[in-house]
């Protein structure tokens, strides 16, 4: 079932997902060598609470932390720990919060000090490609285009997507219908229809598409060792144009 929001209802979900926009602002301000991911993590959850709302992902099917941080091979779900962040890391951060009834769900890419050039067009190109596929998020187009864009985007650069973790609906739920894969065909998949929302988020190999499981139920690794990004947009389906609910600008504006 595919829950199809109201303009109130969205209204509330862009103020959720830019609380979100703003806590990775603030771990944007502390990404740093040397520093504990669960001290990133003490910080988000510290944040979301003072503005009174929820972390999503604490709880969520047993997850034991407000962010998923990610580290190099790490493509998602990466549990916050003892790490120090060290120098030519990338630190893919994920974020959540529900506010008002409402989630909000977007992630950032970051590099950790002086990062090599292959690895930082990784991660130029993982988040040009989301841009890409929110282009094609649009009232009657089919969710195939979206997964299509990304696809094309980031192979024709040389890199891989992802297979077996997807993007997803959001709304009263963090994850509702439907799926939104990094991949597909151009004019297959559902039609997208107005009030539709959903989360578009690249996974990006530079080396291999497939991934493996750590034993911890959770994180999942890159099978070459080789880095992967991710970044994640919130967005809103309209006619015309998509409505962006994150924005990355808070974060953008600290990095600068």
């Amino acid at each position: 079932m595919i829950y199809l929001k109201t303009h109130d209802e969205i209204e509330l979900m862009r103020e959720s997902n830019l609380l979100v926009s703003r806590t990775l602002a603030e771990v944007a301000k502390n990404i740093r060598v040397g520093i504990k991911t669960l001290e990133l993590d003490a910080i988000a959850e510290a944040f979301i609470r003072k503005n009174g709302a929820l972390p999503a992902f604490k709880g969520y099917s047993g997850f034991p932390n407000t962010l998923c941080v990610s580290v190099n091979e790490q493509v998602v779900h990466g549990i916050p720990s003892d790490y120090m962040l060290q120098e030519g890391d990338i630190v893919s951060v994920d974020c959540g919060v529900c506010k008002n009834g409402f989630y909000g769900d977007s992630a950032y890419t970051f590099l950790v000090g002086e990062v090599d050039n292959n690895v930082k067009s990784l991660l130029k190109v993982t988040k040009e490609a989301l841009y890409k596929g929110i282009e094609q998020a649009i009232h009657g187009k089919r969710i195939g285009d979206i997964g299509n864009s990304v696809q094309e985007y980031c192979e024709k650069n040389g890199y891989s997507v992802v297979r077996e973790m997807v993007g997803h609906g959001i709304g009263k739920h963090l994850h509702e219908s439907p799926e939104v894969p990094n991949f597909g065909k151009k004019g297959q998949g559902i039609v997208l229809k107005e009030g539709m929302v959903i989360a578009i988020e690249p996974m990006i190999n530079l080396g291999k598409k497939e991934i493996a499981f750590k034993r911890d139920g959770w994180t999942t690794v890159t099978v070459d060792g080789l880095p992967s990004a991710h970044f994640e947009h919130t967005v809103a389906i309209k006619k015309g144009r998509a409505d962006i609910l994150s924005t990355f600008d808070y974060i953008e504006e600290v990095l600068n």
